[in-house]
């Protein structure tokens, strides 16, 4: 069986890893260059996209910002999962907010702009400070201002309108600000579907970011109250979407009260834990889902915390000396802040994992790897 995905980075690299064990072949359109590549060894095929659609039995995304008239084409072929619906709804905020409402899942108050006025009107319904973000093209931080007094609306419009006035009749761009919410942390919840509608969910995860960028995750100290809500949530969003795949939503919790933050229509950074942590990874069960085979368990088997490797070039090879730890590398030209790979953790408890960020933080310096000791020092006093 041959998958076909769209997008050939890391993401499509491990989808690729995790598939060759259940005797699926995978190839990657790659949306820049619009080739069709093997997604872990680079090697560029002939084959156009329209014979690579028709050759495959599934097609499925690694991100969500895909150039409209190939997605038209794959989804034409009937063969798309997780469904135009879901990537459209993925890369913009604007969609996303309407489907929040739609399912009632609950997310931080909002309103759209796309001129200075709807601007103006938030100031005085969302009061100070708010959050700006683009509802379209942005990630990882990127496209955000944040308000927080009224001097600062003539620079921040004057950027807004310059993106606004950007977009096109047929690919508008729109504006979303949210009030700032104080949030206790961040977290999410990483699900998939199958085409029959059964789901299976992993463990919620604890998230840190830093300048928008996610570095640290941690998973297997939820209570099941706050997973019973990201649980719930899953379900509205992946039911109403008829979502086929792994989906994933990252929330804050404020005060055990769980509000959306972002929907991501595919596999996530803040699941790759799941390689180590869980029988089936986030990355397996896509491939099974996509392929029509049966789900695997997303029970969590030991306590694990992923690092993310951000702009470095290599990975320290001390780090494979201790125990329990697992590097993933993605074999990309190092850029700063890039994502190069990441580090999983694992342990029997969460006071031993603790110990074992204390021993990776001697080899991953703060400046690079933030929040690494801090995490284990939280870990061992808990």
């Amino acid at each position: 069986m041959t998958i076909l995905i769209l997008g050939a980075g890391q993401l499509a690299r491990m989808m690729c890893l995790a598939g060759a064990p259940l005797n699926l072949n995978v190839v990657a359109y790659d949306v820049g260059s619009k080739k069709i590549v093997h997604p872990l060894t680079g090697q560029i095929y002939t084959t156009t996209l329209e014979q690579a659609i028709a050759d495959a039995h599934a097609i499925t995304a690694e991100f969500e910002h895909i150039p409209d008239d190939v997605l038209t084409l794959c989804c034409t072929s009937n063969k798309f999962y997780p469904g135009k619906a879901a990537i459209k709804t993925g890369g913009d905020r604007a969609l996303e907010k309407a489907l929040l409402s739609k399912t009632a899942v609950k997310c931080a108050p909002y309103q759209l702009i796309t001129e200075k006025a709807h601007l103006e009107q938030a100031v005085v319904s969302l009061g100070k400070p708010l959050v700006i973000k683009t509802c379209q093209a942005g990630y990882d931080g990127k496209g955000q201002w944040r308000l927080k007094s009224d001097d600062q609306i003539e620079q921040i419009w004057s950027q807004m309108a310059d993106f606004i006035a950007s977009g096109t009749e047929s690919a508008p761009h729109t504006i979303i600000a949210e009030q700032m919410i104080p949030f206790d942390r961040e977290v999410s919840i990483i699900g998939v579907r199958d085409k029959s509608g059964n789901t299976a969910i992993y463990p919620l995860t604890e998230n840190q970011h830093t300048n928008g960028v996610l570095t640290l995750s941690i998973a297997g100290k939820e209570k099941s109250a706050i997973q019973q809500q990201a649980e719930e949530a899953f379900n509205k969003l992946a039911n109403e979407l008829d979502y086929v795949g792994v989906l994933a939503i990252e929330f804050f919790d404020v005060a055990g009260q769980l509000l959306v933050n972002e929907i991501a229509p595919r596999v996530h950074n803040s699941g790759h834990w799941t390689q180590q942590g869980t029988h089936c990874s986030q990355f397996e069960n896509h491939m099974r889902a996509v392929a029509g085979l049966p789900l695997g368990s997303t029970q969590l088997q030991r306590v694990t915390a992923m690092v993310n490797v951000l702009g470095q070039a290599a990975i320290p090879q001390q780090i494979l000396g201790i125990a329990e730890v697992t590097s993933h590398w993605y074999g990309k030209t190092a850029k700063p802040d890039r994502k190069m790979g990441h580090i999983n953790i694992s342990a029997a408890n969460l006071h031993e994992l603790g110990e074992r960020l204390a021993q990776l933080s001697e080899y991953l310096p703060e400046e690079d790897y933030p929040g690494v000791l801090a995490a284990s020092t939280a870990l061992i006093l808990n």
